[in-house]
């Protein structure tokens, strides 16, 4: 694996004239940055670039090994998802997450990546925390050895709205300091390590595996992965027949059937779907081209997280 000193930066195609890229790609591009091309893509498909996962060595990892039936239809659903992500932009796809971090050290930008990830959970704004990580930038905040010399209402100050804010401003402080006194301004390069941080959950901890670290060792789970994953009738908790209670139980369930090529664009495929068709109230299921696949489809569910209000399609 390379050091990320040597992760390359974006490089222009062919369809980007003067620097100037498509909003809707941003994201896209940046996880083609870290990326290893594993699949043959033509120029007007989407979401099929993946970075090489590695197999795993941990205690835990008797999980993934785990041989259970894909859902059925699987394969149609995802392709379907990408063409309706391809014609219609989310809010997700506005976030770029290396805007002006092109000029900090390797160092300091993997800690941009823990700082940005942070403040971007619970966050309802798609941009809020974006605009956040770009104040702290300004103010030269975005490394350990400043964040920790920063007066806490300061960083307050400068990170709202984002949510959570006062906790946040506090924890990226103790973050701070943790990086540091262990790492030397460094950011933990192990999973284990990220989840003992204040404030780093498994989402968090994951993402910036990826995007810190280019090491993938999970899905990236959030509230729009949940919710899709559930409706659709892919995830189950252990030993049942009853969908996932959290982001953690989902992704466990995801990583036991989606092939490991999956694992990085599945994020971004399915947070996009689930801002735009299959939103947590009224999801557009006469739009979604994928619903004569969906168990859920018309059933108007209103909770993004439990599964219990899921009233199955009536039989014709």
């Amino acid at each position: 694996m390379p050091k990320a000193s040597n992760i390359p930066l974006l490089q222009k195609s062919g369809s980007e004239v003067d620097g100037i890229v498509p909003k809707k790609r941003v994201r896209k591009r940046r996880v083609e940055m870290i990326a290893k091309e594993v699949k043959t893509e033509s120029p007007d498909e989407k979401f099929l670039r993946h970075p090489e996962i590695e197999d795993f060595a941990k205690k835990s990892d008797h999980i993934y090994s785990q041989s259970i039936q894909s859902p059925s239809n699987w394969e149609r659903v995802i392709e379907g998802i990408r063409r309706m992500r391809s014609s219609e932009h989310a809010p997700v796809d506005s976030i770029d997450p290396d805007e002006g971090m092109n000029s900090l050290q390797p160092k300091e930008r993997r800690f941009a990546e823990l700082v940005g990830s942070l403040l971007s959970s619970q966050t309802k704004g798609h941009v809020t925390h974006g605009k956040s990580t770009q104040r702290l930038l300004e103010n030269g905040l975005l490394s350990a050895e400043t964040m920790d010399k920063a007066d806490e209402a300061t960083i307050k100050s400068l990170i709202y709205p984002v949510g959570f804010y006062t906790r946040k401003a506090r924890q990226l402080k103790q973050v701070a300091k943790i990086c540091l006194s262990k790492y030397d301004g460094d950011i933990p390069s192990t999973l284990d390590d990220l989840l003992l941080l204040p404030g780093v959950g498994p989402k968090i901890a994951h993402l910036v595996m990826i995007m810190a670290w280019n090491k993938v060792e999970g899905i990236c789970v959030d509230t729009h992965v949940h919710r899709v994953s559930n409706r659709l009738g892919w995830v189950l908790r252990p030993g049942t027949k009853q969908g996932t209670r959290s982001p953690e139980e989902t992704r466990v369930s995801l990583q036991q059937w989606l092939p490991k090529e999956e694992w990085v664009s599945i994020n971004l495929l399915l947070v996009g779907f689930g801002q735009t068709i299959c939103t947590p109230l009224r999801p557009r299921c006469a739009k979604c081209t994928v619903s004569e696949f969906c168990p859920s489809a018309f059933t108007e569910i209103s909770s993004p997280a439990s599964t219990s209000r899921i009233r199955p399609k009536k039989k014709v």
